[in-house]
């Protein structure tokens, strides 16, 4: 940790001698101001902000900044002193001034623990108007939280450092202190002092710039709308911009210098997106220009960050390098811009009110990325990406220790830990099962109607329901509050069918869906069922507890047509078999939901595991190379449930190499003119899997290429240029690692050497991990890689990199953002199935966290146990199904 040079603390004064309240001398009572009764707050209600102006003089060459803040504010019922949030800054002067009269000097107490600072100015403070002067300093931080620093190699190979700003959720009070909750949204100037010749960025242009001599210059930004604190945004650097015109918007990419053109895709991108989401939200985006501005080096916990019109991205998730990008990686930073920008309304615009209600941000966003992506790019079949994020959704929905998208978020750590797979994947799965409900239109229109009703306020997600209703969902709210207000996932089983004059009648059930608690009594919501022939019309119905519903024809059936359900669908043995020799006839979002749910009932033990391998070896070479790319996870998945059981592993990764070679060898290892644009996302996915699995014709060319760098240094570029690394990383002797660590230190760019350090902890070789381990400890990866080194180790061997965090735990945490360090070790050992894994993570979090922090140690702690016991019930059933595939 840093040191930083501390402000003197301003002595607490004596108080003044005066008997009535400081009085702010204003005619009439003060507005309200703060959160709405019933919306959670940390800080005492009885005074907001208006208004921020904020100058900052960063130094970062010692990592320390200097500031002040002028607060306009509105008290609004007598108060002992003020309260706001901050966080690892020191005080100098503070003083209030009312709307007319002098100003009272005040003194300072801060709170580390709660992240407050007290402000006392001798006596209580009466309602009315005031302006706020702070006086503080603080700490650029190494790590993404508050002002943080990134250092880099610049492509002249000269060391260089930029500065960048992460806020959400509770780090703006890192930066200046403020009323740092999503309700107390105000506007904000931002000024600072800057090296002159260096590149500063903020949420809106700068209005002016003033040389101070000394190499130094002022930067003042125009003033933004009113937004809450965590959208707050500064970057500082030798940086350079690129820029289009979006209609009366200037969308732009900011990168170190000379990258631009890497971030072409984005700008594209950008471009494309805005005037879609101006039209669809009805609410054109308010802001004179949107960057996205993108940084060096890697968080391990979040890739983007929606600060309205100046959106940061690390690099690895904005920039394009043809010599390793992958198609896959395209369309990943497509989508996550489209995330971000889909932010500047649904949480910049109109913010959810308190973190319980995440969701509003997160799940929309991801559910708005989706849709545009389908429509400007529909050849990539985005929608089929939904049955995915469903799944890594239901995978955490399906324990005991899951919760509803609708969460009580009472501390900091609380709302640090609800950023997880129910509420960005839940929540876009719901979203689009309401969609589906209402229908496209008259969603629309809800959106739109909530989007005037609320911009630039906060919202709670019953405004976003009555918005639906009120647009013609009639119905919604009760669908909406069993999907959002209750964690879980409703089974919907096919009790019977019957056909018979040319109909087929289906009686169904419902009960829920666990992996860990089958004796439970099982929840109850009304599920949206959407039921359909194969070929023929789907027919609805609201189920609850049981239902009929009659479909025309005979044959096979799908119960959620579509996937646009948040369900799992159990069928009758006859059914499956039906399916399976009708597959290619489904719509591929259908045979993908289909092979998935399958799947999940096996691992659950609702059917045996046999039928949903039956369904997996029935998918035809023929499907569509979309279809074809999910096949190969569910082969590795049965691959690693014989850990420590070669033979076994061997048998597995024949029958792999047998389904699935033909294809691979087929389409080539290189891209062919006229193939189709799922085609090289299907080749990166049989390549790494193929090779994960051991595969010899793949290993052997991975071997060959890497060999081949001896003579010719661009001997694997190109999109699977990071899929044969990983594999030879994997299988790496003691020369092929050091040759990879000669590599990473060699890189041109800090991309591609963070990716190559990365990997050197994916090493099978036990020893081999060690090494990584204590490389990363070094500072020779860089500050942001050295985590990402750990966790490839704890990828492949768990329980060694738990037990080395916990060795060197104060260093670890240095390489990781504040916000997240409780999650760390958690996620670490999330992926094991060692069964000392479990009583080594409770003895951590009793030791060093609270019943609050510690959330994601017991979920992981679940998922171990639950992986434990699946293994053990399905290895007998996987092996005789195999042994009859020879």
């Amino acid at each position: 940790m840093t040191i930083t040079r501390l402000l003197p603390l301003l002595c607490a004064a004596a108080p003044l001698a005066l008997a009535a309240p400081l009085d702010a001398q204003t005619t009439g009572s003060a507005s309200p101001a703060g959160p709405a009764p019933g919306i959670t707050t940390q800080l005492p209600r009885g005074a907001a902000p208006s208004h921020y102006a904020i100058e900052v003089t960063p130094d970062a060459a010692n990592l320390r900044f200097t500031g002040r803040v002028t607060i306009d504010l509105t008290v609004s019922t007598t108060m002992p002193a003020l309260v706001l949030n901050a966080a690892d800054l020191t005080f100098g002067d503070v003083a209030l001034t009312p709307a007319k009269g002098k100003a009272f000097k005040g003194a300072s107490k801060v709170d580390a623990a709660a992240q407050t600072v007290t402000l006392d100015f001798g006596k209580p403070i009466a309602p009315g108007v005031y302006k706020l002067d702070i006086a503080y300093a603080g700490v650029i931080a190494t790590q993404a939280n508050g002002l943080f620093a990134l250092d880099y190699t610049d492509n002249a190979g000269k060391a260089k450092r930029a500065l960048f700003t992460q806020f959400e959720a509770p780090d703006a009070r890192r930066f200046v202190p403020s009323f740092d909750e999503p309700s107390y949204k105000a506007t904000f100037d931002l000024s600072a002092i800057v090296p002159t010749g260096q590149m500063a960025v903020g949420n809106m242009p700068v209005k002016a710039s003033k040389d101070l001599g000394g190499g130094r210059t002022q930067v003042m930004f125009g003033t933004t709308p009113k937004m809450s604190s965590y959208l707050l945004f500064f970057g500082l650097g030798e940086l350079d911009r690129a820029t289009k015109m979006a209609g009366a918007t200037e969308v732009g990419v900011i990168t170190g210098k000379g990258n631009t053109g890497k971030a072409q895709l984005a700008l594209d991108a950008s471009a494309a997106i805005l005037p879609w989401y101006n039209d669809y939200f009805g609410v054109p985006f308010p802001l004179p220009k949107l960057d996205n501005v993108a940084g060096p080096g890697q968080s391990q916990f979040f890739s983007a960050m929606e600060n309205w019109g100046a959106i940061f991205t690390f690099e690895r998730a904005l920039l394009v390098d043809p010599k390793f990008t992958s198609e896959g990686t395209r369309r990943t930073i497509y989508e996550i811009v489209a995330h971000e920008m889909a932010h500047q309304w649904f949480g910049d615009l109109v913010t959810m009110a308190w973190w319980d209600d995440l969701w509003l941000n997160e799940g929309f966003a991801s559910w708005m990325a989706t849709k545009v992506t389908d429509k400007l790019q529909p050849d990539w079949e985005a929608l089929l990406g939904r049955v995915d994020g469903r799944e890594r959704a239901m995978n955490l929905d399906s324990l005991s220790t899951t919760h509803p998208i609708v969460q009580k978020i009472r501390t900091v750590e609380e709302t640090s830990q609800a950023f997880d797979d129910i509420t960005y994947q839940k929540g876009e799965a719901v979203i689009t099962m309401l969609e589906g409900f209402a229908g496209e239109d008259v969603w629309r229109s809800g959106i739109r109607a909530y989007m005037k009703a609320h911009a630039y306020g906060n919202t709670v997600t019953e405004d976003l329901w009555n918005a639906v209703e009120g647009a013609g969902a009639k119905g919604l709210s009760g669908i909406a509050r069993d999907f959002t207000s209750q964690p879980g996932i409703p089974l919907v089983k096919v009790e019977s069918a019957t056909c018979k004059g040319g109909n087929t009648l289906l009686t169904l059930s419902q009960s829920e869906f666990s992996r860990d608690r089958k004796d439970k009594t099982p929840l109850s919501w009304h599920v949206p069922v959407m039921a359909q022939m194969l070929g023929g019309a789907p027919q609805r119905l609201i189920l609850e507890g049981k239902g009929q519903i009659s479909l025309p024809g005979c044959g096979a059936y799908v119960v959620n047509a579509g996937q646009t359900g948040y369900y799992r669908s159990l069928y009758p043995a006859a059914n499956m078999k039906a399916l399976a020799k009708d597959f290619t006839r489904l719509a591929a979002i259908d045979q993908n939901g289909l092979l998935a749910d399958n799947w999940a009932l096996g691992l659950g033990g609702y059917q045996p595991i046999g039928l949903s391998l039956d369904l997996i070896d029935a998918v035809p070479a023929s499907a569509s190379p979309a279809v074809l790319s999910e096949v190969p996870s569910y082969l590795l998945g049965a691959y690693q449930m014989f850990e420590g059981d070669a033979a076994q592993r061997a048998k597995i990764s024949a029958y792999a190499s047998a389904k699935l070679s033909p294809t691979l060898q087929s389409i080539g290892y290189e891209a062919k003119p006229g193939e189709g644009p799922q085609v090289p996302v299907l080749r990166a996915t049989l390549v790494s899997t193929l090779g994960a699995m051991g595969d010899k014709t793949v290993v052997t060319e991975a071997n060959r290429r890497f060999a081949a760098l001896a003579t010719d240094p661009a001997a694997l570029d190109g999109p699977l240029k990071t899929n044969w690394l990983a594999i030879i990383a994997a299988n790496a002797d003691q020369a092929t690692w050091t040759k990879l660590r000669a590599m990473a230190n060699g890189a041109k760019t800090d991309l591609e050497k963070s990716q190559l350090f990365s990997m050197l902890g994916a090493a099978k070789d036990e020893a081999l991990a060690r090494q990584a381990l204590d490389l990363a400890m070094t500072d020779e990866p860089g500050k942001t890689t050295s985590a990402a080194i750990i966790a490839a180790v704890g990828r492949e061997h768990s329980m060694l990199a738990v037990d080395y965090v916990l060795a060197h735990r104060q260093q670890y945490e240095a390489m990781i953002d504040v916000s997240a360090r409780s999650q760390a070790l958690a996620r670490l050992g999330g992926s094991s199935a060692d069964p000392a894994m479990p009583a080594k993570l409770d003895a951590f979090a009793t030791q060093y966290l609270t019943p609050e922090s510690r959330k994601v140690v017991d979920r992981s702690i679940s998922a171990i146990k639950t992986r434990i016991e699946t293994r053990t019930r399905l290895k007998p059933a996987l092996a005789a199904w195999f042994a009859k595939k020879r």
